[in-house]
């Protein structure tokens, strides 16, 4: 298990999906944690279920620099310093295409999920610098390396986090200062119905439906829990993960391995498909030919 005993932590978007489930992992693995987050109902109940003395709700908006600097210092006020900064806020953005982009959209969408990467890591490195070390994990997403997971504004921004956190690893190293980033693949939370527009009560509704039904789309043959990328950034927030840095890790359940095709045999590869050919009807064909070159 993942020890992260004494270590002091900020956990943006942390109350619901992958930033709830972080501050779980963390508490479970001796961390004391900040959570940050714009739901005061459902961080203060954070709150509350560990105790003040474990986990601290502060409400953050994550593109109020002052709001987002004041949560830096907050660690250092709550418990005594900061060790792990996990830059996990976000949302789906604007949903436009190139042709008819919304500018404001986009300059909201860099902000929230770009630009607060940029000045959470800044806001946090002399408090880090001040304990001998740290650790960063930026929530990145499969759109940063593939076309047709997300919006084209979202994908982008998430590229400029995969790519902002090597810089900065290189930038940081003579600190002993360690920055990762995490591309998470399919996983069930409310950030799909927020993108659709659905209230809060709504959007956790769907990603309980998406948990259920979304399986058949990756390999692993399930949707992936908000778990399974916290426990990637427990291992990264670890002294265990010392002589890593600079990395961008996938936690998609094998997604971007390939085409369904490559690993669903029910599905038909793109030739077969053009060819108008079923699976069924290649395999035929597969045994026909190996039948007359054996004849």
């Amino acid at each position: 298990m993942t020890d992260l005993s004494g270590k002091i932590a900020i956990i943006t978007g942390a109350a619901s999906g992958i930033g709830l489930a972080g501050v779980e992992t963390f508490v479970k693995a001796g961390a004391k944690v900040i959570a940050g987050d714009v739901q005061d109902e459902k961080g203060k109940a954070l709150e509350t279920r560990f105790g003040a003395d474990t986990v601290r709700y502060i409400h953050c908006d994550v593109t109020d620099m002052g709001e987002l600097e004041a949560l830096m210092q907050s660690a250092v006020d709550a418990f005594g310093g900061l060790d792990i900064l996990w830059n996990n806020a976000g949302a789906g953005g604007t949903p436009t295409d190139i042709e008819d982009l919304d500018l404001d959209g986009y300059d909201f969408t860099m902000n929230l999920l770009l630009k607060q990467v940029f000045a959470g890591t800044k806001f946090a490195i002399p408090h880090m610098k001040a304990r001998g070390k740290g650790a960063i994990i930026n929530t990145s997403s499969i759109s940063a390396v593939c076309a047709g997971y997300a919006p084209i504004t979202y994908s982008v921004a998430k590229k400029g986090v995969a790519h902002f956190s090597k810089l900065a690893a290189a930038q940081l190293a003579k600190y002993q200062i360690r920055v990762n980033a995490i591309l998470p693949g399919f996983i069930a939370t409310s950030i799909f119905g927020g993108a659709l527009g659905m209230t809060r009560e709504q959007s956790d509704q769907m990603a309980e439906m998406l948990a259920q039904a979304g399986g058949k789309m990756q390999p692993i043959g399930r949707v992936g829990r908000g778990g399974d990328i916290a426990e990637m950034a427990a291992f990264l927030a670890s002294d265990a993960a010392g002589f890593v840095t600079g990395g961008e890790f996938l936690v998609d359940g094998g997604m971007t391995v390939g085409p369904p095709h490559s690993w669903n045999e029910e599905v038909a590869s793109p030739i077969l498909d053009a060819l108008g050919i079923t699976p069924e009807q290649a395999e035929q064909m597969r045994v026909a030919m190996a039948s007359g070159s054996q004849s």
